[in-house]
């Protein structure tokens, strides 16, 4: 990003540091984004369209260009619409006073669309009052209908004589986060929060988000959500930059350890902003589809609503969500969208009844195979491509299957190879499985040279993992008391929270570790479907296997 490279090469920060993360948890995703869609040509540019920021009605887009017809480096550009549901209009250029000679980016809108806050990029001249480096600047108006004024800088607390950049408001307009490179940070640019307690109060001494947030590379670009409690942000820790999120239980709680969101590809993006009513995130990115340089793009933010992860929204996740009434359980927490408010209550029913009977299209699931062909020598993958290779001669069952057809093994050489889908020690997930088997000791599902992640115990054949726990602390396999070799179809599922193993049987949870592990045994090889990890000859199964299903969220099975 031009910007941000010009800015530190500046400073002479040019550089490569390890990524430190501290403390809670991890802020895990319960909901979904949206195919990312380009915003088109009428708002992007072949130029560098960066740093939107949205108006609470959601009709108004404020964003910085470095396209032609400006006054300066970059400008201030404004788009606007009849309705949420048309198009962005054709962009105008604030101009004179709030544009100048220097390069004003990083726009923030109030709710109430009558202070708009930016900052400059110092250059020769500077934009005169700045009390050094990058300033946070505002400029204000009567209406919405009257011209901006003569920018005014925001002074101390929030500048300082180092850089202050990317200013971004709450909806209550009572916290003022920015990214800075002032004294207390951890790195090149940090996240930091000024707070008031109402509207014409001066702003608080700026607090650094910490440690958990911040690394010692760059933090920068917030975005935060219309109740204080969901931050993204866009960060280069991972090598370019992309897009991360953290959440917090409530406004009085501390940050959680962030997470990567799966919007993110090879390409750089940043500069996350949410519409007023947290239903779309949009960013900046240099993906293939845009217009040239730097796009705006848009990608949809919705509630995950398909609990057990079956692929469909139904009676079962209704129960599933009856099951945990009253409770905070984050997964069943999706009302009001797309956050929740902490509790399992009627606002989630409202949300999940609108979804009844709605085949999910769900991004956090990673591999599909539903193992319907009538005959190939692939069991084909419909998510991500990882297609299996049949080995022996497992016999296609079209119409055998619990979800259209099945695969049948032999229990003596039939298995299917895939390539690697996962490392089980990167995240949380979940495995998903439906199985008719009737022979003790065999394998459903494990790692090319690594674990058996689904399989029986060689007595009862009751369902258990050997998926190990990492370091000294491994309490070694979980087993449960849960037969499945039976001659009945079951659906089992292998589910990592990030702490726990959980084992689930036809919708029961059959057994879970007794204390939290650190991490899984790292691993990144292929799977394995109907044998173990070792091709041993007693590890071949005999039965039917449909419909495997792997998720990057834990689910309830």
């Amino acid at each position: 990003m031009k910007w941000l490279n010009d800015h530190r090469m500046r400073l002479g920060l040019i550089g490569v540091v390890a990524v430190v993360v501290l403390g809670g948890g991890s802020a895990k995703a319960d909901f979904t984004f949206g195919e990312p869609t380009n915003l088109g040509p009428i708002v992007n540019s072949s130029s560098w369209d960066v740093m939107p920021t949205i108006s609470s009605d959601g009709l108004t887009m404020y964003f910085a260009s470095w396209r032609a017809g400006g006054y300066g480096n970059a400008d201030l550009w404004v788009s606007t619409r009849p309705t949420t549901e048309d198009k962005w209009g054709e962009p105008e250029n604030l101009g004179p006073p709030v544009n100048s000679s220097v390069a004003d980016h990083g726009p923030s809108i109030s709710a109430d669309g009558l202070t708009l806050y930016f900052a400059d990029y110092v250059e020769t001249p500077p934009r005169p009052g700045g009390l050094g480096g990058c300033d946070i600047w505002k400029t204000t108006r009567a209406t919405t209908g009257d011209d901006w004024g003569e920018p005014v800088n925001l002074g101390s607390p929030i500048n300082s004589s180092n850089d202050e950049l990317y200013p971004c408001i709450s909806l209550d307009g009572l916290s003022f986060y920015f990214a800075s490179h002032r004294p207390g940070g951890y790195g090149s640019s940090d996240l930091w929060v000024s707070t008031r307690a109402a509207i014409d109060d001066p702003w608080s001494e700026p607090v650094n988000l910490g440690q958990t947030v911040n690394t010692s590379e760059w933090d920068t670009k917030p975005a935060i959500s219309a109740d204080g409690c969901v931050l993204f942000f866009g960060s280069d820790r991972s090598g370019g930059f992309d897009i991360w999120m953290t959440k917090r239980a409530s406004m009085q709680d501390d940050w959680m350890t962030p997470v990567h969101l799966p919007i993110n590809t090879e390409y750089d993006a940043c500069s996350s902003a949410l519409s007023a009513d947290d239903r779309a995130l949009y960013f900046i990115s240099l993906r293939p589809g845009g217009s040239g340089g730097y796009d705006i793009w848009q990608s949809q933010i919705a509630p995950i609503v398909d609990f057990n992860g079956d692929g469909i929204v139904d009676s079962a996740d209704m129960c599933i969500m009856i099951d945990h009434w009253g409770t905070d359980t984050s997964l069943c927490d999706i009302g009001p969208m797309p956050w929740g408010d902490g509790i399992v209550d009627v606002q989630d029913l409202i949300v999940l009844a609108e979804h009844l009977f709605e085949e999910v299209a769900d991004p956090t699931l990673i591999a599909h195979w539903p193992l319907d062909e009538a005959q190939s020598i692939l069991a084909y993958d419909g998510v991500a491509h990882c297609d299996g290779v049949l080995f022996g001669d497992p016999v296609w069952q079209p119409d055998g299957g619990m979800v259209n057809g099945a695969l049948q093994f032999d229990g003596i050489d039939d298995y299917v190879s895939t390539d690697p889908v996962l490392n089980p020690a990167a995240s949380v997930f979940s495995v998903v499985v439906w199985v008719m088997g009737s022979v003790p000791g065999q394998i459903v599902l494990s790692q090319a040279g690594r674990a058996n992640w689904l399989c029986t115990d060689s007595v009862k054949g009751c369902l258990m993992t050997e998926l190990k726990g990492s370091g000294r602390g491994d309490p070694g396999p979980l087993l449960s008391q849960t037969v499945i070799t039976d001659g009945n179809w079951h659906r089992i599922g292998l589910v990592w929270d990030g702490s726990y193993r959980r084992l689930y049987v036809d919708g029961a949870e059959v057994a879970k570790d007794a204390v939290p592990l650190p991490d899984l045994e790292d691993a990144y090889t292929g799977l394995y479907f109907g044998v173990g990890s070792d091709l041993a000859p007693d590890t071949f199964f005999s039965g039917l296997i449909d419909d495997i299903r792997i998720y990057s969220r834990a689910v309830s099975p």
